[in-house]
């Protein structure tokens, strides 16, 4: 499929702070053919003139742009979502140049699914528990010592990759029978589940370790790239294992922790 024929990947800007940034993006994006621009908790007032002047003629991306009041709901339809960020993060999580990303993301899309790359605020970027909503982190090859890069730069790099249709190698694919990619929604939602009942039985009882775990255990999760199907099977599992029927307390040890000399 040709490039233009695909649709593109979605852009989400993370607390922009100016309203003539939100318009110079998406020029940016219109640029490369990019229409979907979500905005989490702008910062400026938004809609506002100062954005559709800096957009130099962008207004449909504009008047499409939908907002969020997190960066969760606003990937929740998303299968694939790359983080931009300059540095690194002390957490397990793939990092994919540019061209990888944009390759990985149009693979997803032609499978069936949707993408969107992520964008924190001009001045302090993604915070950490948003990065590890994302599957991998995508750096930009700019000069490590000064790698300065404003909202719309930003943007247009992926941008230009995506118009480019550059896939300097396949990512692969994963067949998934008739079930479809897990939405970022469902994942969440049994990791929520997931949390709550590790809560109920004082695995996170270490307040301390709680959010390093719990990171720990999204970046387990994403890696694994569940589908649907996988996400309501873990729900039943973690089902079972929460409701056994009426299991003596002697036989529920047991089964937990089998003997390790047997």
């Amino acid at each position: 499929m040709p490039p233009q024929a695909q649709p593109g990947p979605a852009i989400v800007l993370v607390r922009p702070q100016l309203a003539e940034n939100i318009g110079t993006a998406a020029r940016a994006m219109l640029n490369c053919g990019l229409t979907d621009l979500r905005l989490v908790r702008p910062r400026c007032d938004f809609p506002d003139e100062r954005a559709v002047r800096a957009s130099s003629g962008a207004d449909r991306v504009l008047e499409a742009a939908r907002l969020f009041d997190s960066v969760e709901a606003a990937v929740a339809d998303l299968t694939r979502v790359y983080a931009t960020c300059p540095r690194d993060r002390d957490m397990v999580k793939p990092v994919l140049g540019p061209q990888a990303a944009i390759a990985a993301a149009r693979d997803a899309i032609a499978g069936g699914g949707r993408a969107g790359f992520l964008f924190g605020a001009e001045r302090t970027g993604l915070e950490n528990d948003e990065v590890t909503l994302a599957d991998a982190m995508v750096p930009f090859p700019v000069n490590p010592e000064f790698d300065s890069l404003n909202l719309a730069q930003a943007v247009l790099l992926v941008g230009w990759e995506w118009v480019r249709g550059v896939e300097p190698r396949s990512p692969g694919r994963v067949r998934t029978g008739k079930s479809e990619p897990a939405t970022k929604d469902e994942v969440s939602g049994f990791l929520a589940r997931l949390e709550a009942e590790l809560d109920a039985c004082g695995f996170l009882r270490n307040e301390k370790m709680r959010p390093t775990t719990v990171r720990n255990l999204r970046a387990f999760l994403l890696r694994a790239r569940p589908t649907s199907q996988e996400i309501r099977t873990a729900h039943g599992m973690l089902t079972g294992l929460v409701e056994r029927p009426h299991l003596p307390a002697g036989d529920r040890s047991k089964r937990a922790r089998p003997d390790r000399e047997a």
